[in-house]
């Protein structure tokens, strides 16, 4: 009998946003265990069907982990670093090693396993579908609780991403600590005192 070989999906959330950190899960289905249905990529799924699914794909998963890099990380590093730093943090977290990771994008962080990156992979592979639903329901759960401290900028709403409403409430309200200060709108209004 062949062992069982475990494989780990890993994508993020919030590379675009302008405040906030970027969040990345790393899940491992039971190979015993078939995995929920409806998996898809979070990008076409509603905030309650991926709500759904994030608990059934924690319930059912032989391991999963969610890590982040903060903002101020993203500024000293850049978003694509702080991405993989992030990503990095969350198969480093997992509680079994896997035998292969699968990186939703075009590369993967140094790791001690065998790693792949595949282009659009959140799309194509089921696990990498599922990391990137629980990157996404904790990241906006994060946005949520960036919301209670903040109201005025409206993180509730938009997440971070440079919507018009986002961009008028920050050029009214001005840069607070949890914005990516070297993401191009913010650094312009803080070139101009905002």
């Amino acid at each position: 009998m062949a062992a069982i070989r475990l494989i780990c999906g890993v994508d993020e959330a919030g590379r675009g946003p302008l405040a906030g950190p970027v969040f990345a899960a790393a899940v491992v289905f039971n190979p015993g265990r078939r995995a929920p249905a409806g998996i898809a990529d979070s990008k076409i799924l509603s905030a309650p069907e991926r709500e759904r699914l994030a608990v059934l794909i924690k319930e059912r998963a032989l391991a999963w982990s969610v890590a982040w890099a903060g903002v101020e990380e993203i500024d000293r590093l850049n978003i694509l670093q702080a991405s993989l730093l992030a990503m990095r943090r969350a198969v480093e977290s997992l509680a079994v090693l896997p035998h292969e990771v699968l990186f939703d994008g075009r590369q993967c962080p140094v790791l001690g396993v065998p790693a792949r990156a595949i282009v659009d992979g959140d799309a194509k592979v089921r696990v990498i579908a599922a990391a990137s639903i629980l990157a996404k329901t904790e990241r906006d759960a994060e946005m949520r609780r960036l919301h209670l401290r903040f109201p005025q900028y409206g993180f509730d709403e938009h997440k971070g991403y440079p919507t018009r409403a986002h961009l008028r409430a920050l050029r009214r309200h001005g840069v607070c600590e949890v914005y990516r200060r070297s993401f191009g709108p913010v650094r312009e209004l803080l070139e101009r005192g905002g």
